[in-house]
């Protein structure tokens, strides 16, 4: 800031180091709340768990014992709901909530049954009865430390407390009748605070480390399982291919009809006009047919660049090296390409790469106003790597719903990975990872 006597020194703002902040810090007390609160939700979790699992495991030989089995499952997911809500307040934990059970037909024996084949019930249930010892531990641990903590650390403003006894107050650490050690004098004063002190600095990263097995429990035990997971990402990924495929099919298909079929019409139109007019005047038929020649090598050039979008004979033929290089060429600034491959990829691997690259050097011609560019491939283990460069203005955003985005979903789609590096001003740096094999 100016001032009449020159430039005013910047005022800095003072923060506590991390080792001082962090007993007073939020995530310290809502980590320790946890595990002050887990000890009695446990005890609760865990008499309903091993009571009604111990009675319907006794009655299973009658009728009763798998509904009851099935209710304790029901019970064990509700207990797993109530801690998935605790974790993400006090833990700060998002994790998603498994599918709920749902039988394949109605009534009420399909639901035991879908309830009682479900993994995720049961893990549900080993979570009741596992966590228990450990909430004890937590405990155990916890309070014990966060209290001396914090009662040794303020001694000094209530050792007061304790009634006066030959003349010395406070704490009372030895007597046998004849001898007495009291925590009364400054330099005793001073070394309990400091002792206090540094349990309250330690004591945080205690809770911390017991606040992660908890998040470990939670998510290993009351998440969706992998499988479970799996599913969903694969049928994502699935609605995502079939809207690509239909919207390609579209694309060739709109080509044809406005584009190569409209010119073969008129070309048969043309041409049916020319054979009318050969008899009468050769000349304005000749004129004609060769206008049709010239709309029929349009046609043909159409049809070339419809079945390089399909797939291009030369990356069938010759791979990835001659097909980027043929892309490059088509470009509107110098492109450099380099393919370090030692064998080729899948199939469909070398078609979404090589569409990747082509999708990415067009938007270069469109919108990057660059002067070079650059297009590396290479192989790391098994995974194909694709990097594509160029020294333009930048401002490529893969959120805001640009080719960009579309690129991103295809290759999510086979478990691969698109990152975009572009600040404004550039250069702009995407980087592809796909697997080398589908």
């Amino acid at each position: 800031m100016a001032t009449a006597f020159g430039t005013e020194p910047e005022t800095r703002t003072f923060r506590l180091p991390q080792a001082l902040r962090v007993p007073f810090e939020a995530r310290t007390w809502r980590e320790f709340a946890y595990l002050v609160l887990s000890l009695p939700l446990s005890i609760v979790f865990f008499s309903f768990a091993v009571s009604l699992t111990a009675a319907g495991s006794g009655l299973v030989v009658t009728f009763l014992g798998i509904p009851l089995l099935a209710g304790t499952l029901a019970m064990c997911r509700g207990f797993g709901a109530l801690e998935r809500s605790r974790a993400r307040a006090l833990l700060r934990l998002d994790i998603v909530d498994p599918a709920p059970v749902r039988p394949r037909s109605g009534g009420a024996m399909a639901w035991v049954g879908a309830m009682l084949k479900s993994g995720v019930s049961w893990r549900h249930l080993l979570y009741a009865l596992v966590h228990l010892p450990w909430a004890v531990f937590a405990f155990s641990v916890a309070l014990p430390f966060w209290v001396a903590g914090w009662s040794l650390a303020t001694y000094p403003l209530w050792h007061w407390v304790f009634p006066m006894y030959a003349g010395q107050d406070g704490i009372q650490l030895y007597g046998d009748g004849t001898h007495n050690v009291y925590l009364d004098s400054p330099f005793e004063l001073a070394t309990t605070c400091a002792v206090g002190l540094l349990l309250l600095m330690t004591t945080p990263w205690l809770v911390r480390g017991l606040a992660t097995v908890d998040r470990l429990l939670v998510a290993g035990l009351l998440g969706p399982s992998r499988l479970e997971g799996r599913v969903v990402e694969l049928e994502s990924d699935r609605g995502v291919v079939v809207d690509k495929a239909a919207a390609d099919l579209r694309r060739i298909e709109r080509d044809l009809h406005d584009g190569a079929q409209a010119r073969l019409v008129a070309l048969a139109m043309d041409l049916g006009l020319a054979k009318e007019k050969l008899q009468e005047d050769p000349r304005e038929a000749a004129r004609m047919v060769e206008e049709a020649h010239g709309e029929v090598k349009t046609a043909l050039q159409e049809l070339r660049d419809l079945a390089r979008g399909i797939h291009p004979a030369v990356l069938t033929d010759r791979g990835l090296d001659a097909a980027l290089s043929a892309v490059a060429s088509r470009c509107t600034v110098p492109v450099r390409v380099e393919v370090d491959l030692g064998a080729r990829p899948a199939e469909a691997i070398e078609g979404i790469a090589y569409f990747t690259v082509s999708e990415l050097l067009q938007n270069i011609s469109k919108h990057a106003q660059a002067r070079q560019a650059s297009v590396d491939v290479w192989r790391t283990e098994d995974r194909l790597m694709l990097q594509v460069r160029d020294d333009g203005q930048g401002g490529a955003d893969v959120t805001a719903g640009s080719g960009l985005a579309g690129l991103a979903e295809r290759l999510d789609a086979v478990d691969g990975v698109l990152v975009v590096d572009s600040p404004a001003g550039g250069p702009t740096v995407v980087t592809a990872e796909l697997p080398w094999r589908v």
